[in-house]
Order: C-alpha cells, then sequence, then structure tokens
C-alpha cells in the first residue's frame, strides 16, 4: 500500500468523481484510476461501485477512508513537525476552539505567540466540543480548546484544565435590570425573561437550558440560533437577556449591562486536549505552554 494510492483513495471518496478527484491531486485520470485499482487489488476488495456518473463507496471503503484519512494526516503533521526544527522560525498550529474562548481567551495569548514566532501560522476552527473533539480524533486539529466534561469521553484525548470561569447575564442598559434589580440573578429569576439563545451544538445553550430546567421550568427564547456576536448584539438591541461567560461580557465593550449569577451561580471548565497517540508538533506545544502559563 502506497501513500500516494490512499491521497487518490481519499480525493476520490470526497469527490465521488474520478476526473474531478485527479484534478485535485494534480495528476492523470487514467494515473489515477490505475493507482486505485492497484490498491483495491492488494486489499482484495473494491472500494467503489463504478456506475455512470454515480461513485459510491463500498462497505470496504467507508472502512477504510477514516484510517486513510488518519494516516494522511499524521504524515501531514510529521512533514511540518520536520520543518518547524528550524528554531520555530516557520509551520503552523492547527487549534480548535469554542467560539466564546475564541472571543474572551485567545486574543491576547495568539498576539503574544505571533509576537516570539511570527513565521508560524496560526489556523484557527469555531466549533462546539463536540465537534472539536471529532477533529482532534481524526488529525484536522493540532490543539482543541474545550469544555468539560466532554459530550463523549474519549480515552483517545488527553485533556488539561486550564481556567474555570463564571458566567453572568447581560442585557440591555434601556431594558429593565433582570432579577427585579437585584445586583445579583439566581437561575429562577430568568423564569418569564426571554432568552437570546445559541445556535444548537453550543455548549453554553445545553448548560445554559439544563440550569433552568432544573429549577423547574423551560426558558422561553426571543430569538435562538446566533454565534456569540450576534447574541451580544441582539441583547444590546434589546431583544433579550443571555447567559455568558464573564471573560466575553469584560471584552463586549459598551451597550451591555452585566449582572452576576447569585450564588452557587453557573460556572464552565475550560480544557486544553490534544491526542493521546500522537504528541502534538513543537509549534503546538510552545502555543499549549503558553496557554497554561498565561
Amino acid at each position: 500500500m502506497q501513500f500516494q494510492q490512499l491521497q487518490y483513495f481519499v480525493a476520490v471518496a470526497e469527490t465521488r468523481h474520478f476526473t474531478r478527484a485527479a484534478d485535485l491531486v494534480h495528476v492523470a485520470q487514467p494515473s489515477l484510476s490505475q493507482q486505485i485499482k492497484a490498491l483495491e487489488r492488494e486489499l482484495g476488495a473494491d472500494l467503489f461501485r463504478r456506475a455512470r456518473g454515480n461513485i459510491t463507496l463500498t462497505d470496504a471503503g467507508e472502512a477504510l477512508l477514516p484510517l486513510a484519512r488518519r494516516i494522511l494526516a499524521d504524515a501531514d503533521t510529521a512533514r511540518h513537525e520536520v520543518q518547524e526544527l528550524a528554531q520555530l522560525r516557520r509551520g503552523r498550529v492547527r487549534l480548535g476552539a469554542t467560539p466564546s474562548v475564541c472571543t474572551g481567551l485567545l486574543p491576547d495569548v495568539l498576539r503574544a505567540f505571533h509576537d516570539r514566532y511570527p513565521g508560524i501560522r496560526l489556523l484557527i476552527e469555531e466549533g462546539g466540543s463536540h465537534d472539536l473533539v471529532r477533529e482532534l480524533a481524526r488529525g484536522a486539529l493540532d490543539l482543541a480548546l474545550v469544555v468539560l466534561p466532554l459530550p463523549t469521553p474519549s480515552p483517545a484525548l488527553t485533556t488539561v484544565e486550564l481556567l474555570r470561569e463564571d458566567l453572568v447575564v447581560v442585557s440591555s442598559p434601556d431594558a429593565p435590570r433582570p432579577g427585579r434589580g437585584s445586583r445579583t440573578v439566581r437561575i429562577a429569576d430568568l423564569e418569564g425573561e426571554r432568552l437570546v439563545m445559541f445556535r444548537h451544538g453550543y455548549d453554553l445553550r445545553e448548560l445554559t437550558v439544563a440550569a433552568c430546567r432544573a429549577e423547574g421550568f423551560e426558558p422561553d427564547f426571543a430569538v435562538e440560533g446566533g454565534e456569540m456576536d450576534a447574541v451580544l448584539g441582539f441583547v444590546r438591541a434589546g431583544l433579550g437577556v443571555a447567559v455568558v461567560p464573564r471573560m466575553v461580557a469584560a471584552r463586549s465593550g459598551p451597550g451591555l449591562r452585566v449582572t452576576p449569577l447569585a450564588r452557587p451561580g453557573l460556572h464552565r471548565t475550560i480544557a486544553l486536549a490534544h491526542r493521546s497517540d500522537v504528541a502534538p508538533p513543537r509549534a503546538a506545544r510552545e502555543l499549549q505552554r503558553m496557554l497554561l502559563e498565561r
């Protein structure tokens, strides 16, 4: 089995078209087809069902695809690791983070990292913890900042707790203060409040909804489905209130009233995660060190 054959196989699997796959990997289509057939002969199984205008994976192809993607991702990581040995003057770090962490925690750390290693490219992927864990597992990320506990515990990941952060309630200064004017808000006070709610898959959505249900009520959504910037904008416009991390609220600028949650309040734990079976590249390890020492 050759590395190049796996590249061609993944290209066909993703495009479902031999000619487009050949264009993608910059090789003549007959050569690509011959390599795919050679791979099938070596494995002793067809990888594709070939019908005119319709290329689909066989069961053997479905089984090979995630393994091939991981092999290619690991090889790509190895190539960049070698490149980074030139005293971290070049290379890349692929970092995943939840959108609220991108807004609150990362800007200062990434600025410090970039100032120290200007030749290192920073590739940031925003997503929910579930999506980031999946991307880590398939080798598409070097590190990820996720919210604990993970939606699906994974023994293939190593996590290190980074910080425990309070959540607060934000509202428009032109709207009545939530919690009947008190300086703090209880979760029970959110009953009857119109909430601006994040899209499905946001860790903050699940946390807030679970806290409301624990108090015996279903939250009332004024608007839902937004990302962090959209949610803060809707709150500024007076559409409702939202529960957000304190760090995000502190960096959100004017136009928002911030009210702490009464004890015991709500908290979230941010952790740094990477694959247990593969050491992060050197540049990623340096970013990891800076995050842990921030």
